[in-house]
């Protein structure tokens, strides 16, 4: 946090604003205005620290909840405002404090979403956490604590904004449902049943990967030999027989073979692989995709997609590809390499 990043309307429980003091001032006056400013920002600066202990865990909520880390940014943002706005000496637990708000922040993005009509008619991709071949950085280790992989990230982008909210507040960050409650209208109980309904949506989609790192890598190189080499019977043996693809180009680019779209079964899939063999010009650079073995295709040094895999049982059981150029315009390769 920054100095820049204050909010500059007023401090915390504050009358005083430097462009508000009298001008013509006695000197004990003067003495004790500059005195009050001072500890308000000393005061302001100390809950500019403390707000920075949760942000880890601000920025993890926001992101399961909106798939989206630019998103995920603004709602930390604005749940650093209310902070700064509130009078918060009785709060006991200042992190569960943040973690409601910025679950409301987010739960009103989302209903914002749906009542403008902005959840796209073709698949979304939710934004992948790229990091390079050995591991995330500290950050983005916050945001994937808990094994959040892509393909969970897909699944909750189909529940409802209460759903979803009941979903990442008690199972995943531990909020009682009491609290879940109000924020959603609903009654404890009705909460409950909100996350319940959310949890086997979830538990009915393959979405843990193998814990063998290694093992996904080989799983991901054999897919791609096998699709640079146009062997389709190579593509189907190591695709499980109910892979899905899931590809977002962003947009407007409609369920065409190279947009967006949705493809299930072995054998559609592997017939949707052999694209890459047209892609000859593409280099496939080796990362991690949500802590995942996973690719980003690049060309002329820039990030044209982003392919996540999700390897259970030896076989690659789901593949979500970003290519919205929109999305992808700041991710640089060549910070991901070794």
């Amino acid at each position: 946090m920054h100095e820049n990043d204050f909010p500059t309307d007023r401090l915390p429980g504050d009358r005083w604003s430097a462009d508000r003091l009298p001008g013509d001032r006695s000197p004990t006056d003067r003495l004790l205005t500059d005195h009050v400013l001072e500890d308000r920002f000393l005061a302001d600066r100390f809950l500019a620290d403390l707000f920075e202990t949760h942000r880890g865990r601000l920025r993890a909520v926001a992101y399961r909840m909106l798939g989206s880390l630019a998103e995920a940014d603004d709602a930390v943002q604005e749940t650093w405002l209310r902070l700064h706005r509130s009078d918060t000496g009785d709060v006991a637990n200042l992190g569960g404090w943040l973690t409601t708000v910025v679950g409301r922040v987010c739960l009103d993005m989302l209903r914002t979403r749906a009542s403008r009509g902005e959840r796209p008619l073709d698949v979304r991709v939710p934004d992948p956490v790229v990091s390079g071949p050995d591991g995330p950085d500290p950050e983005h280790q916050a945001l994937l604590a808990d094994s959040v992989g892509l393909a969970l990230l897909v699944v909750l982008e189909t529940l409802g904004p209460a759903e979803r909210l009941a979903f990442v507040l008690h199972d995943m960050f531990a909020v009682p449902f009491d609290e879940i409650a109000p924020m959603v209208g609903r009654t404890p109980a009705a909460a409950r049943q909100l996350a319940s309904r959310a949890r086997r949506r979830v538990r009915g989609t393959e979405t843990a990967p193998d814990a063998d790192l290694a093992r996904q890598r080989e799983v991901v190189d054999a897919f791609l030999a096998a699709a640079r080499d146009g062997d389709f019977d190579a593509l189907v043996a190591v695709l499980d027989p109910d892979v899905v693809l899931r590809a977002d180009a962003g947009a407007g680019t409609g369920g065409t073979a190279g947009g967006s779209g949705e493809v299930r079964g072995a054998r559609s899939v592997a017939g949707r692989a052999l694209l890459f063999r047209r892609a000859s010009a593409l280099d496939p650079l080796p990362v991690l995709v949500n802590g995942a073995a996973g690719i980003v295709s690049v060309l002329d040094g820039r990030a044209v997609a982003v392919l996540g895999f999700t390897v259970a049982r030896g076989k690659v059981v789901e593949i979500d590809i970003l290519a919205d150029p929109e999305r992808l315009r700041l991710l640089d390769p060549a910070t991901l390499e070794n």
